[in-house]
């Protein structure tokens, strides 16, 4: 599985704390982590909670990525942002729990985590443990199991709601404000990781337009 990493300004000084703690677990079990930034605090293109939701919607339809791991200082934004996107079911998660049920009952793409509310003492131990909750079990299995049939229902019914919902990715492309997606993909590695993954030509034509 690819597994994408997406970290917002406020919280770019933490990205190696994140990055290793991310790629130690998901590593072990047999992930590639790809890292879109920001990798510091210095870094010249600065992505905002707004601009995760946007990158992540584009990774996950273009099937760049299977899964985004992204977040801000509560969560809470970069949940928003990347569940206004179409095809990403973003949680929150800030400890194992919520981890473990969401892998289980939701079984989403895309997860958003707190990297300064809460964030202190042995915080990279609580990023390992979360990220093992995510990738340790097969998602969607059920908690508790015997619910599991329910729960497939209603992501189902979830999913068909959303589609019915919102744009197309490639609609959501042409119709944001294209300043905003500009910035979104002006990591110094989105080139280099995302071409080189991305199954939607339409999606990554459009953006070669936009970037030049």
């Amino acid at each position: 599985m690819k597994v994408a990493l997406i970290i917002e300004n406020s919280q770019a000084a933490k990205a190696e704390i994140i990055h290793d703690a991310l790629s130690s677990v998901a590593g072990s079990f047999g992930h590639e982590v790809h890292h879109y930034g920001m990798y510091s605090a210095e870094d010249d293109a600065s992505l905002t909670y707004v601009m995760n939701g946007l990158l992540a919607g584009i990774l996950l339809n273009s099937k760049a990525a299977d899964f985004v791991v992204t977040g801000c200082g509560t969560g809470m934004g970069s949940m928003l942002a990347c569940n206004s996107m179409p095809g990403v079911f973003c949680g929150l998660v800030i400890d194992p729990t919520d981890a473990f049920l969401f892998s289980q009952i939701n079984d989403g793409n895309c997860m958003s985590m707190p990297y300064a509310k809460g964030f202190g003492w042995a915080a990279e131990l609580n990023l390992q443990d979360c990220y093992r909750k995510i990738f340790e079990n097969e998602g969607g299995a059920g908690y508790p199991k015997e619910r599991a049939e329910v729960m497939a229902k209603n992501r189902g019914i979830l999913k068909d709601l959303k589609a019915a919902s919102c744009n197309d990715m490639l609609t959501v492309l042409k119709n944001v404000d294209q300043d905003l997606l500009k910035a979104a993909v002006a990591g110094e590695k989105f080139s280099e990781l995302f071409y080189a993954n991305s199954q939607d030509e339409a999606i990554s034509e459009y953006l070669r337009g936009i970037t030049g």
